[in-house]
């Protein structure tokens, strides 16, 4: 009983160390929770207080007890503590918990390490490949294209009347706007010159076309009764043919074509009452094509500046430099095309003429106007001349009349067109025969007619806009380090000249 006294002192002395260090965590902890310190608010054992991690701290056995403690448990060591006296246990070690049971999780814990690995979904962009995307991007393309020529096609049947008289005033224009030009330079004012030029040029033409009526008119007598004996030599020549042709065959062709006339006669009927409206809608065609004609040539310039406004400022540049580029093709294909014509239609004409061909001023003008027509309109041309030469004069003369068609014709594809046409208007035999296939579809006669120019202005467009493009890619592009004016130049350095030595 002598230590029981000491007993107790010893367990007061060390409740109150207890009380004074509790006393102290606490007044830590308020401060710490002032100033937002979460490690002395885990040590105070707030349970609100978030859990940091902490490595594990083995006891003062070294047995790794104090590992097993959880984060945040508040652990008053055993020194400070009386031990067991006569049996008696001490208090040990208090534990206060850190939280209570229901407080949430901070974080999701990951998976175990046996879960298997998902991949990630790609994006639906990237699932597709890359030949069905750029075939995708050009179908819409194309897709959008096609349906804004099927409008523009719609359209233009629409008004065919009014784009055919354009573009003939436009072909006009660019045969008769050089000598506007020649008699401006000559001091002529800008709208006498554009009155003579278009008087000159409309009365020539007239001229040409009242000839041509004429000379049909004069001949059509002599050209019948050649007609009809042609008809019956050529009737005679079946009956001695090795063909074994008889002559009631021939009487019986001849009775079908005169009941075929006489049941279709209300169709041709109509037709001649249709021929009248076609005649009404050719002569508001030569009119709307010379009014279209007398402005361009006066007011050409000031029509094509206005037609530039209306272009977006970013390709205006391109577009007003390949303007006049297209209207140089256009003009050096309507003259050269007029002056090989020309050269067809006198040399054809002369040789029909010494072979005694019945109409061969018109078959002469009829060829000069085909000649406009390539390749096909030579072809028809020439046809047409052999088909009048061997119904009125034999197969002898016919035969004549094809030489002197293909000599003229071969002259004029290897010597006239190269010489006169040169370079502005090259464009591929496949492209033309195509065009005019496409154009005489389209709009007959006159879309064969205006196909081939406007294939060979669209051709100048297109090189000048890819040229224009590439060296404005060029000025726009930096230059390498080092690199001078001449390196990056969009066209090649002149070759240096010959040294004197050399020239001699």
């Amino acid at each position: 009983m002598s230590r029981l006294p000491q007993w107790v002192g010893g367990l007061g002395a060390g409740l109150t160390r207890l009380s004074q260090r509790l006393e102290d965590q606490r007044r830590r902890a308020e401060a710490s929770a002032a100033a937002g310190d979460p490690d002395e608010l885990r040590r105070a054992g707030h349970a609100d207080a978030p859990a940091v991690e902490s490595p594990a701290v083995d006891g003062p056995e070294g047995d790794g007890s104090a590992g097993d403690r959880p984060v945040g448990t508040l652990t008053v060591p055993r020194t400070q503590l009386p031990k067991a006296v006569d049996g008696v246990p001490g208090p040990g070690s208090e534990q206060v918990p850190p939280a209570t049971a229901g407080s949430p999780p901070e974080s999701v814990p990951a998976p175990p390490s046996y879960a298997p690995a998902v991949a990630a979904r790609p994006e639906p962009v990237d699932a597709v490949p890359w030949g069905v995307r750029v075939a995708a991007e050009a179908g819409w393309r194309l897709l959008v294209l096609a349906a804004t020529l099927w409008v523009l096609a719609r359209v233009i049947t629409t008004i065919e009347l009014v784009v055919l008289a354009f573009i003939a005033a436009t072909l006009i224009t660019a045969l008769l706007q050089p000598s506007v030009g020649w008699l401006r330079a000559r001091g002529l004012p800008r709208g006498p010159a554009t009155a003579l030029t278009f008087i000159s040029g409309f009365v020539i033409m007239g001229l040409v076309g009242w000839f041509v009526v004429w000379q049909v008119q004069d001949n059509i007598d002599s050209v019948s009764s050649r007609i009809q004996e042609g008809i019956t030599e050529l009737k005679g020549w079946l009956l001695k043919s090795p063909f074994h042709v008889t002559e009631s065959q021939i009487n019986h062709i001849a009775k079908n074509l005169q009941d075929a006339v006489g049941a279709n006669t209300e169709a041709i009927t109509s037709a001649g009452l249709e021929g009248v409206t076609v005649i009404l809608e050719v002569f508001t065609g030569i009119l709307l094509a010379m009014f279209t004609t007398l402005f361009l040539l006066y007011d050409g310039r000031r029509i094509w500046n206005w037609l530039l406004k209306l272009v977006p400022s970013a390709a205006r540049e391109g577009v007003a430099g390949a303007g006049p580029r297209a209207w140089r093709t256009l003009t050096a294909y309507v003259r050269g095309t007029v002056v090989v014509a020309l050269i067809d239609a006198i040399f054809i004409g002369i040789g029909l003429y010494f072979l005694n061909v019945p109409l061969a001023v018109p078959l002469a003008v009829f060829i000069f106007l085909f000649a406009f027509i390539p390749l096909v309109g030579a072809v028809v041309s020439g046809a047409l001349a052999c088909v009048i030469a061997l119904v009125a004069n034999g197969v002898f003369t016919a035969l004549m009349v094809l030489a002197v068609v293909l000599a003229v014709q071969q002259i004029e594809g290897h010597v006239l067109q190269p010489f006169i046409l040169g370079r502005a208007v090259r464009v591929h035999p496949l492209a033309v025969i195509l065009s005019v296939a496409a154009g005489g579809l389209i709009a007959g006669i006159g879309g064969a007619v205006v196909a081939v120019p406007l294939v060979a202005v669209t051709n100048t467009v297109v090189g000048y806009l890819r040229s224009y493009s590439r060296e404005q890619a060029l000025r726009m592009a930096v230059a390498p380090r080092g690199a001078t004016a001449l390196g990056v130049a969009p066209t090649p350095p002149p070759e240096p000249r010959p040294s004197q030595g050399h020239q001699e």
